[in-house]
């Protein structure tokens, strides 16, 4: 090989590396480490923390979705899950509860002590599986768009159609994720966040490094496409932890799930949106009320409210309450 293409073919070795390095909070990979228990080590050093967890949570990945058919497929990398339930154990936040392929064995292990396959002591007995509070579900939206700045170096370069492959497959990626927070026991979306990072990298086949290969070299920790993914994560996650400190609870007139404020033809009114005027009409169209429809309240309305309330039997208020507004929808 002669000099001046053995140097740069050990150059452009340096950049695929080099670039695949992607800093968050002083590490060299976005998401790393370990968690036990509320316990936590070598996290990022920007991931967000919680004195105390908000409640259980599990993380649920659609595999059917076109975004994890290119996670899988054209990346070559693993599901999401483990790199997020890490995230979220390290941050203390939530306690996570398993509902992927370990509960398939968990109920195996019921499923032994209850045939009597198991020791007497084994105490693998009802009641002791903890309910997840809220479940959070992962997407990813990718974004590559190719450079061609670095491929018109070919030309100048001798054996520029070796060296082009190296250059012309140079891209800027980025890629974008979502985490939705839905609440398990009423199915309300309690918060949502989006996340973002990108970063240069080179095409591993014009280096002769297959899919296979970089699925080998580490996936989310060495390969620059998961490294974009899981700083990505590391984004959205630290914004919905943000989100949630300042959760306020969404409030509907009525109620969430009564009947909500935008009336749709041919439905019931909720107690809420039944006005003064709507009483007004309602006690004239009995003889009860015999000025004019205005939705003012005043003496006329009151007379004719406990005259309604008197008849149904309601205490006499002369006031619109709620078993007033039930008597007379």
């Amino acid at each position: 090989m002669k000099p001046v293409l053995l140097a740069l073919a050990v150059s452009s070795s340096l950049l695929v590396c080099g670039c695949s390095d992607m800093a968050v909070g002083g590490s060299k990979n976005p998401v790393g480490g370990s968690a036990g228990g509320a316990a936590s080590a070598n996290a990022a050093k920007t991931l967000e923390h919680c004195d105390r967890p908000l409640g259980t949570i599990a993380v649920e990945e659609d595999t059917g979705q076109s975004w994890y058919i290119i996670l899988t497929t054209q990346y070559h990398l693993p599901a999401a899950t483990p790199l997020i339930r890490l995230m979220i154990q390290q941050s203390n936040c939530f306690v996570v509860v398993d509902r992927g392929r370990a509960m398939n064995s968990m109920m195996q292990e019921r499923d032994l002590g209850a045939s009597g396959e198991l020791r007497n002591r084994s105490n693998m007995g009802k009641g002791q599986m903890v309910a997840a509070d809220y479940v959070v579900t992962p997407t990813i939206q990718f974004s590559q768009n190719t450079g061609g700045g670095a491929a018109g170096l070919a030309g100048l370069l001798p054996y520029g159609a070796i060296i082009g492959a190296v250059a012309g497959s140079m891209k800027t990626s980025e890629a974008s994720t979502t985490l939705m927070l839905v609440d398990t026991r009423s199915g309300v979306q309690v918060a949502a966040a989006e996340g973002s990072a990108k970063n240069t990298d080179f095409g591993f086949g014009a280096l002769g490094i297959g899919g296979g290969g970089a699925g080998a070299m580490g996936a989310y920790s060495k390969t620059p496409q998961g490294k974009v993914i899981a700083g990505a994560f590391l984004d959205s996650y630290n914004q919905l932890v943000q989100a949630v400190r300042a959760y306020a609870p969404q409030h509907v007139a009525g109620g969430l799930g009564t009947g909500g404020k935008l009336a749709v033809d041919g439905s019931t009114q909720s107690a809420d949106d039944f006005s003064l005027a709507d009483a007004q009409r309602k006690l004239a169209g009995l003889g009860l009320y015999t000025s004019k429809v205005d939705g003012l309240s005043g003496p006329g309305t009151s007379a004719a409210i406990r005259k309604f309330q008197k008849i149904r039997g309601l205490p006499v208020t002369g006031e619109l309450d709620e078993a007033t507004i039930g008597a007379m929808k």
